[in-house]
């Protein structure tokens, strides 16, 4: 019979930390995609205004797409960073086998590493609360500028995208109380 196999902590650590790179890089291309979603949709309202004697198009659902688009955004962010606070958790493990964080440097396990890489991922978060917010308020402004009253005729889709619209600001202003905190133990 054949002694199983075991794969070894530091190949375990290695696909830990490809996989928090794939998840940074996830973050990064939810972003283009949500720049992508606004710039269309940005278009699709220009493209749809009416010329004086023709009818209009229901473009007041074209509203919902700014704050669905920011949203979706603010989830795909926050399963990001639970990801990678999940999987530099099972890092930080790793480097505290056998005491190895007393004698070597822990990128995962020292604080001071930790917090670092977590601030700099702020600006990240900033960066994607900018976007959100910008990108709503030129969706907004862009579609009362047009159509003015088409918004007048709907007030309750005015209102339910600006509540989400606020609920994904929300969601992306509190993703730093999400982030990977270091836990030694004992």
């Amino acid at each position: 019979m054949a002694a199983p196999s075991v794969v070894d902590a530091n190949y375990r650590f290695i696909a830990a930390y490809q996989e928090v790179n794939a998840r940074i890089n996830q973050r990064q291309q939810a972003l283009a995609l949500y720049v992508t979603m606004v710039v269309s949709l940005l278009a699709a309202l220009v493209a749809l205004k009416p010329v004086p004697g023709a009818k209009e198009t229901p473009v007041e659902w074209l509203l919902l797409g700014f704050p669905v688009a920011s949203v979706c955004l603010a989830f795909l962010n926050y399963k990001a960073e639970r990801a990678i606070s999940n999987l530099r958790s099972f890092m930080a493990e790793l480097e505290q086998l056998g005491n190895a964080h007393l004698s070597l440097p822990s990128y995962n396990t020292e604080a001071r590493w930790a917090d670092g890489a977590n601030h700099a991922r702020r600006f990240h978060d900033l960066a994607t609360t900018c976007l959100a917010l910008g990108g709503n308020a030129l969706g907004f402004c862009a579609a009362w500028q047009m159509y003015p009253l088409r918004w007048q005729e709907s007030p309750v889709l005015w209102l339910v995208s600006c509540g989400l619209a606020l609920l994904s600001l929300l969601v992306l202003v509190l993703t730093p109380k999400w982030s990977y905190r270091p836990v030694i133990k004992a």
